[in-house]
């Protein structure tokens, strides 16, 4: 297809020549007055430094990226209801020349359905997975020796709905990804309360049902997860309700994973006497698997949990203000020493220092002016 945003797209060769030690930082955003695409930043990791944000890549509501095993290639999803006279969002593929920051279009695929809010690459670099919210469907889409996208070779449609009649009507796909072994496909579905488990044939794009779905408690809103660092548990989001649902993760002695999920624990984002409006959103887990954060949209806060590495049980430690409104994402650095909340509706990226002995966040001096970030990726220098 012919990209309905192509003559918009930058190839910029920015000012940002990369040194050791130093990687960039892409920003997703909602387009508008103060956005108009994907904007990229260099990335000091020992100071936690960052270069104030440039246009990489024109593209309408870039909401969600993601980066292919490599790094070579990034993708993005255009969070848009209908191209031309298709209800349809669409898929973006560029090439990235970690030297310069460059972006470069590649090209452009339909998405599927409405709406799309989250994609997410296998661990081969073969398979895109998209969710798209609004039209309640995913796709898995081959991805070609050169990064450029082909036609999404698997489509399906959820239907039903749930408790919440405000919310969940109907489907709303919400997130996808690979399982730690590349194995299985998970995708949360806000608006039926379940979590979806596929087969993963990477080299074909093709996914094939289990027969096991995983459910929450009506209402809840499942949005985002996470695995445990040894892949035995997962971590579950649930947007409505503002909780975190723990769930044991099977795997067998061949190291292959099973798709029955046994709910663990149950526990809320939110302080005990908060009493506002409120909807959960990203959740991260870092990269020593001690510690697991989860932001709040409303109370605008990242929650900071302890990981009992033997159980997957969670333990409360402390909430930290984003300095902002609507973290609707947050991100943290390879190194595990940063923590860069993006706040939606103050056009604001915030850098935090993260503990490493208890992984309490200290607020640095540091905020970027970004219009609308709602997703922040990492790319290596080289």
């Amino acid at each position: 297809m012919k990209s309905f945003c192509l003559a918009a797209v930058l190839s910029l060769l920015l000012p940002l020549a990369g040194l050791a030690g130093e990687s960039f930082v892409y920003f997703g955003t909602f387009t508008g007055a103060k956005s108009k695409g994907i904007y990229v930043s260099r990335f000091d990791s020992d100071s936690g430094k960052l270069t104030a944000p440039e246009l990489a890549a024109e593209i309408q509501n870039p909401t969600f990226l993601a980066v292919a095993p490599g790094e070579r290639f990034l993708y993005a999803v255009s969070e848009v209801n209908q191209i031309g006279d298709k209800n349809t969002g669409a898929v973006d593929a560029f090439a990235v020349d970690a030297k310069t920051g460059k972006l470069t279009l590649l090209n452009q695929q339909y998405s599927g359905g409405p709406g799309p809010c989250h994609l997410s690459v296998d661990a081969t670099g073969k398979c895109l997975l998209v969710a798209n919210y609004a039209g309640g469907s995913i796709a898995a889409l081959p991805i070609h020796a050169d990064g450029s996208l082909g036609e999404a070779a698997t489509f399906i449609q959820h239907t039903g709905s749930s408790f919440n009649t405000n919310r969940q009507a109907g489907p709303h796909a919400h997130f996808i990804m690979a399982s730690p072994d590349n194995h299985l496909v998970l995708n949360c579905d806000l608006g039926l309360d379940r979590v979806f488990a596929y087969y993963l044939d990477a080299s074909a794009a093709k996914l094939r049902d289990t027969g096991r779905v995983i459910t929450v408690a009506p209402g809840s809103g499942p949005r985002h997860l996470v695995f445990s660092a040894d892949s035995r548990f997962v971590y579950v989001i649930n947007e409505i309700v503002g909780t975190i649902t723990v769930f044991s993760y099977q795997i067998f002695a061949d190291g292959l994973s099973d798709p029955a999920m046994t709910e663990v624990q149950t526990i809320s984002t939110l302080p005990k006497d908060f009493s506002g409006q409120n909807t959960a959103a990203e959740i991260v887990l870092h990269p020593s698997g001690k510690f697991l954060y989860a932001s709040n949209r409303g109370h605008d806060s990242i929650a900071l949990f302890s990981v009992d590495q033997k159980t997957g049980r969670l333990t409360f430690v402390e909430h930290q203000s984003t300095m902002g409104r609507t973290p609707r994402h947050f991100a943290v650095d390879p190194t595990g020493h940063w923590l860069m909340a993006e706040n939606q509706a103050s056009d604001s990226v915030v850098m935090f220092a993260i503990d490493q002995d208890t992984g309490i966040l200290k607020p640095t001096v540091q905020t970027l002016s970004v219009g609308a970030p709602v997703c922040a990726v990492f790319v290596d220098a080289r």
